[in-house]
């Protein structure tokens, strides 16, 4: 483990102090293999994100209201509002293809990390598989070696071999010729012990290489996730920004080329009704999309268990307090797979997790209960979200739909909870939700895992 210091000093890992007050509860282990470094980089964010210049200086009603009065006075607030919506619109594209880019970065570092973790586990297996090998090989030269100084393997038993032991001259010859041929296999079987050896020795110092460049490659990618979460929230406040302001820039625009006797007063009331409505239709757009999540874990369920591959039971929290993430089918699995190419891009060569589709815009639960460490774009993996539960344990969820992801970073979930809304975005060729599972930041076969917890996806 390395000092404290050495991390502080690479940036790679929260101070002291941050880990105090941001996030006591979480041992370093667990920061460094889920993630929870994005605290650090993410706590800089408590300030306005955007420029001063889309963060004040809004015309007022007021403004408007004197500025009619006045010919020079209006061309100058005319000019005013529509470089302040310009800008907000600017602002919105320049944040989004930022976070777009950022992203990018994301997923390929994370995708080089998942990459080299399982080759220094390939080698580690390689190599225990040639040590193994070894020590069989050596055993094998040991009997070998017994059983030729029981056929006359030493000075002593060769005086006798020759003394008189044989009965005839055919039994001499044969016993000659066992001798012989034990000599040569044990020789055999000793060259392939040291080839062995020797090879289980390689594969081990390249094991010890390759999880060095792992670790490198784990810090790059959880520092590419701080940054990525720092620009989705970066383009997810400018757009706020641009809706709060928006609508009342415009109404002012109208306002002041209105040459009618329309009031200041009518303006604003067609604002405020405007986001009245707009209001009560994203509410009843949240409750018909939680009604019919509801309806879909009711339908899903049924039975006792956490569903099966063949889908069913979504979100149903099961007595070791884990949830299927999906109702849907599982139409991939995981580990090597043919690849798929198609929509401008090709699939990987190996799958870091499961498929499970249920339907665009269909249900995605949280699969136990834990904190948002991501959740934003991530380049291949469309909209994602990642959760860490704790003790090194986490689980990840891509192709959320546009706008589908229900939670923010930092926020705490219940298992089963409903987290987002499945998608196609990303290296996707149809909707579903792509579920990982992590094991100190390292994805493991999502069946096995959640298996061993009463869960078949």
């Amino acid at each position: 483990m390395e000092p404290d210091h050495a991390l502080e000093e690479c940036g790679c890992a929260p101070t002291p102090r941050e880990r105090r007050a941001l996030w006591p509860s979480v041992s370093r282990r667990t920061a460094l293999g889920l993630g929870a470094l994005g605290i650090v980089g993410i706590a800089a964010l408590a300030g306005p994100l955007l420029p001063p210049a889309f963060a004040a200086d809004y015309p007022s009603w007021d403004d408007v209201q004197a500025a009619r009065a006045n010919e020079a006075a209006k061309a100058g607030e005319v000019k005013r509002i529509n470089g302040l919506i310009d800008g907000l619109t600017a602002e919105v594209a320049r944040t989004q293809a930022e976070a777009e880019r950022l992203a990018g970065e994301f997923y390929t570092a994370q995708q080089e990390y998942f990459d080299a973790a399982q080759r220094a586990e390939q080698l580690q297996q390689q190599a225990d598989e040639q040590a193994a090998k070894a020590v069989d090989a050596a055993n094998k030269a040991g009997r070998v070696a017994a059983q030729l100084y029981r056929n006359g393997g030493d000075d002593t038993s060769l005086e006798l071999f020759f003394a008189g032991s044989a009965a005839s001259a055919d039994d001499l010859l044969a016993r000659l010729g066992t001798m012989d041929q034990l000599i040569a296999r044990n020789e055999a079987v000793y060259s392939e012990a040291i080839t062995a050896r020797d090879s289980a020795q390689s594969l081990s110092d390249q094991a010890v290489v390759a999880r060095d460049e792992r670790d490198r490659l784990q810090q790059i990618a959880e520092q590419k996730m701080v940054e990525a979460q720092q620009a989705a929230d970066a383009a997810q406040a400018a757009l706020l920004e641009q809706q709060k302001h928006l609508t009342v820039l415009q109404a002012q625009l109208a306002a002041l080329q209105d040459k009618t006797a329309k009031t200041i007063a009518g303006y604003k009331a067609g604002v405020e009704a405007a986001r009245k409505a707009a209001e009560e239709a994203a509410r009843r757009a949240r409750e018909e999309a939680e009604r019919l999540a509801r309806e879909a874990a009711a339908n899903a369920g049924g039975g006792g268990g956490g569903g099966g591959g063949g889908g069913g039971n979504g979100g149903v929290v099961v007595g070791t307090g884990w949830a299927r993430p999906s109702s849907g089918w599982r139409t991939s699995g995981y580990g090597p797979r043919s690849v798929q190419c198609g929509n401008g891009y090709c699939s990987s060569g190996f799958h870091y997790g499961v498929d499970l589709a249920s339907g665009c815009g269909s249900a995605i639960y949280a699969a136990h209960a834990g904190s948002v460490v991501y959740a934003g774009p991530n380049g291949g993996y469309g909209n994602y979200i990642k959760l860490d539960h704790g003790e090194g344990i986490g689980t990840g969820y891509g192709h959320i739909q546009n706008g589908g992801i229900l939670v923010r970073w930092g926020q705490w979930v219940e298992a089963g909870q409903l987290i987002a809304y499945e998608g196609n975005t990303g290296n996707s060729f149809g909707c579903h939700v792509h579920f990982e599972t992590y094991v100190n930041g390292y994805p493991v076969n999502p069946i096995s895992f959640m298996g061993q917890r009463g869960i078949s996806v």
